[in-house]
């Protein structure tokens, strides 16, 4: 929230810096910045993000900056009643940035746990990657770029982080950024091959005598191995190495489930990318990922609903009309075929490919055989039309010819070559099974368990838990504590002289229940012996509510409802004369 639309990139990084430390947290789903940003400044009903997004509860806020000082507020929203059930307002000098931000995750964090039951919070979720503030506001600034994936922005993007690093010669993760610009630059052939790679290598050098314990540290070595060199061992061991560090890491998720694809291990590439779809459910590029591996299965039905869903979510996604294409063409849909062509390039091939597979005896004519050997010399189609069309063709021998040039020189195009139904009929050659051969079989993995939660270290006893169980009920019927609206977990668990992780998990274990509904309970309870007194008869309920310890009218209504399942006035009019 800002007159000056220059503060609007770092509003947004800071937005993304509180996503990325609560997705940090196991036991807490958050959604990634791509389908939560889908809802920015649009006034739509709580209720339908939600559901849009999967989730029970939405944090929204805004970041207001204003010369040197800086306001986060936050509020999180039940999506299914649209009930506000926390709203806070943090207040500090910018040079505070960091610990601002790491104090709101914190806040966020605790207040989720309180009303849905127990996960262990560390003790810090964001730490301090500089001591310049300016250049902090300008790695922001790059990283907003950044995230446009256009050449232009990407060279942009490496301007501003190039400036911040003048200013701290020690930012690791804006070298990181740099490695990262550079090698799509590289890949997408938007830069020479080798200069741009330099650069990489040259950022990578530097960062990694600053700082090792990012996640962007193993990943830097995962386009080299699974894209620049196949080596799918290596490939495996960096990507587990930077999920270890962040089970949450978005471009980790995404390079697994390349990873899987590329060996044909189609359950757990589909295990990484529902989890993709879990974290960041509106991405049209996860969507298509889904709909690769439905297609390498041979599910093209199945396939195509997922690449037109991603299609809406991105037109402008390339990869997504040919894999579209592709599945028309297995469908023999040729009606639909040709309309998702029209107006489109390698027009001409799309349409041999189509008769080729379903019409069989059709002939490669000579002057496009004489166009693919120029085209080669200059650029290199996106996807390889000429070694689809070939393969499935009387010139099958040149068909594997050029795939195997293809796979020497480890064009991405190709990488999936093995799983690709096109190639199907180069499958049966004993050559094809002495092509690349990886060094990762699926014996030798033992994938992350993304689904799988690791025992807590803070877990209590049974008769540890049976004790605390007996000394909360005491202190809550005896001292009441309850009846201050402002209790927390952190004040129940000081006078246990405990920390709030173990508090946390003794509640849940005793009680089955989360804290907040634990504390409500009792202030139920309490309203409801009010409630019946007729000496209380003058004073209106919500009066008692907030006599028995809630401080909100909407918390009070909707936890009475949950619990009784008539409203609070209905149970007051039944219970009283």
């Amino acid at each position: 929230m800002s007159n000056d639309i220059d503060n609007e990139s770092f509003c947004d990084g800071i937005a993304e810096e509180i996503i990325n430390a609560l997705s940090k947290i196991k036991g807490l789903k958050v959604i990634a910045r791509r389908s939560s940003f889908a809802f920015k400044n649009k006034n739509i009903d709580v209720r339908h993000i939600g559901n849009q997004l999967g989730v029970a509860t939405v944090l929204e806020g805004s970041v207001r900056k204003s010369n040197n000082s800086i306001r986060i507020t936050g509020q999180l929203i039940d999506t299914k009643y649209g009930t506000q059930y926390w709203y806070k307002k943090f207040d500090r000098e910018l040079i505070d940035i960091f610990e601002l931000e790491d104090v709101v995750s914190l806040a966020i964090a605790d207040e989720v746990r309180n009303n849905f039951g127990h996960f262990e919070v560390q003790d810090h979720l964001i730490k301090q990657p500089t001591n310049n503030v300016e250049a902090y506001q300008l790695f922001l600034k790059g990283r907003s770029l950044q995230l446009k994936w256009t050449p232009e922005s990407l060279n942009q993007a490496i301007s501003y982080y190039n400036q911040a690093i003048n200013l701290d010669k020690n930012y690791a993760k804006a070298y990181y950024a740099n490695l990262q610009c550079y090698g799509l630059l590289a890949i997408w052939g938007y830069m020479p091959y080798q200069e741009a790679m330099d650069l990489a290598v040259g950022n990578l050098l530097i960062a990694k005598e600053i700082e090792t314990a990012l996640p962007e540290y193993p990943l830097s070595f995962v386009g080299k191995f699974l894209w620049g060199e196949w080596d799918f061992k290596n490939a495996y061991i960096h990507i587990e190495k930077a999920l270890d560090i962040n089970p949450n890491y978005i471009d980790g998720l995404e390079a697994m489930t390349e990873l899987s694809i590329a060996l044909g291990f189609f359950d757990k590439a589909l295990t990484y990318a529902n989890k993709l779809l879990e974290v960041d459910p509106l991405s049209a590029n996860n969507h298509y990922t889904l709909a690769s591996i439905y297609y390498y299965q041979r599910k093209f039905k199945k396939a195509l609903e997922n690449v037109n869903y991603a299609l809406t979510l991105n037109n402008d996604l390339a990869l997504a009309h040919h894999l579209k294409c592709f599945c028309l063409i297995w469908l023999n849909r040729s009606q639909q075929f040709q309309y998702c062509i029209q107006d489109t390039t390698l027009k001409e091939e799309k349409n041999l490919l189509f008769q080729l597979i379903n019409n069989k005896d059709v002939e490669v004519p000579e002057q496009m055989m004489t166009k693919w050997s120029q085209f080669q010399n200059e650029k290199t189609m996106p996807v390889p039309y000429d070694v689809f069309i070939l393969s499935n063709s009387s010139y099958i021998d040149q068909g594997f010819t050029r795939l195997k040039e293809m796979i020497e020189q480890r064009r991405g195009q190709v990488i999936n070559y093995r799983q690709e139904p096109f190639l199907q009929p180069l499958h049966n050659t004993k050559a094809f099974s002495e092509l690349h051969k990886s060094n990762l079989s699926i014996e030798d993995v033992n994938y992350h368990q993304i689904d799988e939660e690791k025992p807590s270290s803070i877990i209590l006893d049974a008769q540890q838990i049976e004790t605390l169980k007996e000394e909360l009920c005491s202190y809550f019927e005896e001292d009441e504590p309850f009846l201050n609206p402002q209790l927390s977990l952190k004040f129940v668990a000081d006078v246990f002289e405990l920390n709030t992780n173990k508090m946390s998990y003794a509640i849940n274990k005793a009680f089955h229940l989360n804290f907040n509904d634990f504390v409500n309970s009792y202030r139920l309870n309490y309203f409801k012996s009010l409630a019946i007194d007729p000496k209380n008869s003058h004073i209106t309920i919500l009066g008692l509510a907030y006599d028995s310890g809630f401080n909100s009218k909407s918390v009070f209504n909707t936890y009475f409802k949950k619990t009784e399942g008539i409203t609070p006035s209905k149970w007051v009019k039944s219970n009283t004369k």
